[in-house]
């Protein structure tokens, strides 16, 4: 049973393995199907971000148990230069890559739980949860 995973990140292969390890722990905690795929699609985001503008960081992947409720926690972090502007970033269709901008504001609403702690010293630091139905 895998019920926490540490996955570097660095390369556009990490982002795949860090969605292959959330995926089978949501499988195995028995997550319905399409709370798997927006795990997995808000795990990539989160890692792709790491890729594009940290170069390096870490994805913790483990579960979580509230009473009887039984959860995935997934937290992204980075060494890189921090987001000059949180509030900008988490507004939809913001982009300093010129993508389409729906990364974190997206992944905020593909989970149930979400937070961001990120400054030009220390990085930036997401962590998200998902509850089981």
């Amino acid at each position: 049973m895998v019920s926490e995973a540490v996955v570097p990140i660095h390369t556009d292969i990490d982002i795949v393995v860090a969605r292959q390890k959330g995926r089978e722990l949501a499988t195995e905690l028995g997550f319905v199907s399409t709370d798997s795929t927006l795990l997995a699609t808000a795990i990539s985001e989160l890692a792709r971000n790491i890729v594009r503008y940290a170069k390096y960081g870490e994805i913790f992947i483990g579960s979580m148990q509230s009473g009887e409720r039984v959860g995935i926690t997934v937290v992204a972090r980075d060494k890189g230069p921090g987001i000059a502007n949180v509030s900008l970033a988490m507004q939809d269709g913001f982009s300093t890559s010129g993508g389409l901008g729906l990364g974190l504001p997206g992944v905020k609403r593909l989970m149930d739980e979400f937070h961001l702690v990120s400054d030009a010293y220390s990085g930036t630091t997401v962590t998200i949860k998902k509850w089981k139905r």
